[in-house]
C-alpha cells in the first residue's frame, strides 16, 4: 500500500483550510485517512500550521511521501530536517545530543523569523492606517475650507444684496417724494 502525506481540504468556498493527514494513495482527496498530523490555515499572513513533527518524522521514516504541498510545509515546520538528523544518529555520523541541539537552534532561529514577518505586517498595516487617516484629515480638511468659502461668498453676496435693495429703496424714497411734489406744484 503506498502511503501519501497529503492535504485535505476543508472551509468553505474562497476560504481554504486543510488538515494535514497520512491517507492511502488511492483514497479519495478528502476521503479515508489512517492518521490526522495537523493543520495548514493559508488565509492568516503567515499561514498558520500546527504540525506534529515527531509522527512526521515517524512516518516518513516508514516511507510515506509528502506531496509537494506537503513536503514544502514539512520543511517550513523542520520535520524534514529533523529526519535528516535523525539518519544521521542511526549512522553513527552525530549524537542524538548534537542533533537535538541543532533541531532547537533551528525552531529558534526560524520562530524568530516568523515573529519579524508578523511584526513587519502589523507595522506595515499599522502605518498604511495612518497614512489613510492622514489623507482623510486632509480631504476633510479641504472640504471644510471650500465650504467655508461658500458661506463666505454667500454672507457677502447676501450683504451686496442687501445693500444694493437698500440703495434702490433709498432711491425710490428720494424719487417718489419729488414726483410727488412735482404734481402739487402745478
Amino acid at each position: 500500500m503506498a502511503v501519501k502525506i497529503r492535504l485535505q481540504r476543508h472551509g468553505k468556498k474562497g476560504a481554504p483550510f486543510y488538515h494535514i493527514v497520512i491517507a492511502d494513495a488511492r483514497a479519495a482527496r478528502d476521503g479515508k485517512f489512517i492518521e490526522k498530523l495537523g493543520t495548514y490555515n493559508p488565509m492568516t499572513n503567515p499561514a498558520t500550521i500546527e504540525l506534529d513533527v515527531d509522527r512526521a518524522c515517524k512516518w516518513l521514516k516508514n516511507g510515506a511521501q509528502p506531496t509537494d504541498t506537503a513536503r514544502a510545509i514539512l520543511s517550513y515546520k523542520g520535520a524534514l530536517l529533523k529526519r535528516h538528523l535523525q539518519i544521521g544518529v542511526e549512522k553513527g555520523a552525530i549524537t542524538q545530543e548534537t542533533a537535538d541541539k541543532r533541531f532547537e537552534a533551528w525552531v529558534t532561529e526560524k520562530q524568530n523569523k516568523i515573529a519579524a514577518k508578523k511584526n513587519a505586517c502589523m507595522e506595515a498595516e499599522r502605518n498604511e492606517r495612518k497614512s489613510r487617516l492622514a489623507k482623510e484629515a486632509e480631504i476633510n480638511a479641504a472640504k471644510a475650507e471650500a465650504i467655508a468659502k461658500k458661506r463666505e461668498e454667500a454672507a457677502k453676496a447676501a450683504e451686496e444684496a442687501a445693500k444694493a435693495e437698500a440703495e434702490a429703496a433709498a432711491a425710490n424714497a428720494e424719487e417718489t417724494p419729488a414726483s410727488e411734489e412735482t404734481p402739487a406744484a402745478e
